[in-house]
């Protein structure tokens, strides 16, 4: 039997949707650049920026074969909509490349894939199918956030999107401050840049003041904006995010 190829992880800019860009060379490291480069098969949100990224890693490292005639596959629209992480959806087909001896990329429109962004399924597959799964070094918002936020970084968990509908928000505002303040674990979420003010304005209307907020816009980009500060301090303020860029946000103690 041929051996599997290796299913890599393969990160992007945070720079997706961005009016700016910013250098693949200050955000990803050679060696993913040169792996991604030799990829000729990928699995990907949406093939058409994938095929823009490729470009750029294109302009740093030479693509193995011309980007027409990579193989770029994405995956299904209800995965988009509803997400992969539940094991609802089956990724296997997409892997015959890799049970054929092929090397894989997995891509997402910005930093890893899997993490905040589809991906799971065609991950636990390739376990599934004792394909070798390989992620590679460069930029995740989550990690870079929690980091600047000076938040808990031992004890921190994503919860994804908060409810659109106003009230129903501000109730689970309200359960990840409670969660925060008793057990400590911060609370780290995102929303659509268009949404971002009105989320910022909820959770200053609905925050203690005493608890700790913390925002980051804008991750590796020109122009980027952090801080973590009280609730009541932050209502002095100016709002610090824009309604055109992703911005991840924290609350705790």
């Amino acid at each position: 039997m041929q051996a599997p190829g290796t299913l890599y992880l393969v990160p992007s800019p945070l720079d997706f949707g961005c009016a700016a860009q910013t250098s693949l060379a200050d955000v990803l490291p050679v060696g993913t650049l040169v792996i991604a480069a030799r990829l000729e098969h990928w699995i990907c949100e949406n093939a058409k920026s994938t095929r823009a990224y490729l470009k750029r890693v294109n302009q740093l490292q030479p693509l193995a074969r011309a980007l027409q005639e990579l193989q770029i596959v994405e995956l299904p629209h209800e995965v988009h909509k509803k997400g992969d992480h539940a094991g609802q959806f089956d990724a296997r087909p997409l892997l015959a490349p890799a049970l054929q001896g092929h090397d894989v990329g997995l891509v997402s429109e910005a930093g890893m894939p899997a993490i905040a962004d589809p991906g799971s399924s065609v991950v636990r597959a390739a376990h599934d199918l004792a394909i070798p799964v390989v992620p590679l070094v460069g930029p995740v918002s989550l990690l870079l956030g929690l980091a600047l936020s000076g938040l808990n970084g031992q004890s921190f968990a994503f919860v994804g999107y908060l409810p659109h509908d106003a009230a129903t928000r501000t109730r689970r505002i309200h359960e990840l401050e409670s969660l925060a303040l008793k057990t400590g674990q911060s609370q780290l979420f995102i929303e659509a840049p268009y949404r971002n003010a009105a989320l910022w304005q909820a959770l200053l209307q609905s925050l203690q003041p005493g608890t700790r907020l913390a925002v980051a816009s804008g991750l590796t980009l020109p122009g980027a904006v952090n801080g973590s500060s009280s609730v009541g301090a932050w209502r002095q303020r100016a709002v610090p995010v824009r309604a055109d860029t992703p911005a991840l946000f924290a609350i705790g103690r």
